[in-house]
């Protein structure tokens, strides 16, 4: 089965979401609590990397199924908090193709 564009922009934001959640949760009280820097040095460049694909990805998806400029940035907002990305999987499953 051919993974649809929709498919793999949420693949992204949720591995997205949960490289922000180890971060978050996991990385910074190692390097703050515990001084262990290199958890945030490893995790923060992945995340990095994985949110640059789900801005390339979003960019994808806006043009692809023509999401209102109002929706894209909502999903991009939603990208920096966390947790957000649980609920703009909820509403880009809902998304009507």
């Amino acid at each position: 089965m051919e993974k649809t564009t929709m498919d793999k922009f949420r693949l992204i934001n949720f591995i997205e979401g949960i490289s922000y959640l180890i971060l978050l949760f996991i990385a910074m009280p190692l390097k703050y609590m515990f001084e262990y820097p290199i958890a945030t040095k490893v995790s923060g460049m992945l995340h990095g990397v994985l949110f640059i694909i789900f801005l390339i990805m979003l960019s994808q998806a806006i043009q692809k199924y023509k999401f209102s400029a109002k929706f894209g940035i909502i999903l991009f907002i939603a990208s920096l908090i966390p947790f957000g990305t649980t609920w703009s999987d909820k509403k880009l499953k809902a998304y009507k193709i």
